[in-house]
């Protein structure tokens, strides 16, 4: 009697831990996602990916008008420059080569609006604005001249 007394104490005490859980992020869309986790804790972090491209229109343009390279700045912060030749037929994905993606840890938030200013050889800004970043997706953003 004593031993089915301590085995079933044994079970109700499993079965209490197991039921209050274990806490952590339970938002698949974050970075740091715990599928074990039952209870959310607050703490979810994110990263959201922003894609520059233009098509051929622009890219003639650009030339014609006598830039040749391009500087990618978001936050003031250099984060990507290429040839102004280069151009898209269509939007390209994230991180897909020789594309201009993006990537911004936006901590707690689920989104996160930053400045961008993209500037040719001579520093002159061909394009400035604001650009949202969004937790686990990749905007395509189009620039036209």
């Amino acid at each position: 009697m004593k031993k089915l007394l301590t085995i079933m104490g044994v079970a109700l005490l499993t079965a209490f831990v197991s039921g209050c859980g274990k806490s952590g992020c339970t938002d698949a869309n974050a970075v740091n996602f715990e599928s074990g986790a039952k209870k959310d804790d607050g703490s979810c972090t994110y990263k959201g990916n922003v894609v520059f491209w233009y098509g051929k229109t622009t890219a003639d343009k650009l030339l014609a008008g006598g830039s040749t390279a391009l500087t990618y700045y978001v936050d003031s912060k250099l984060v990507g420059s290429g040839a102004a030749s280069v151009y898209w037929t269509g939007a390209p994905e994230c991180s897909q080569a020789q594309s201009v993606t993006i990537t911004e840890d936006l901590g707690i938030a689920k989104n996160k609006t930053y400045s961008y200013s993209i500037k040719d050889q001579d520093g002159d800004e061909i394009w400035s604005g604001v650009v949202n970043f969004t937790a686990n997706t990749c905007l395509k953003m189009e620039l036209t001249y």
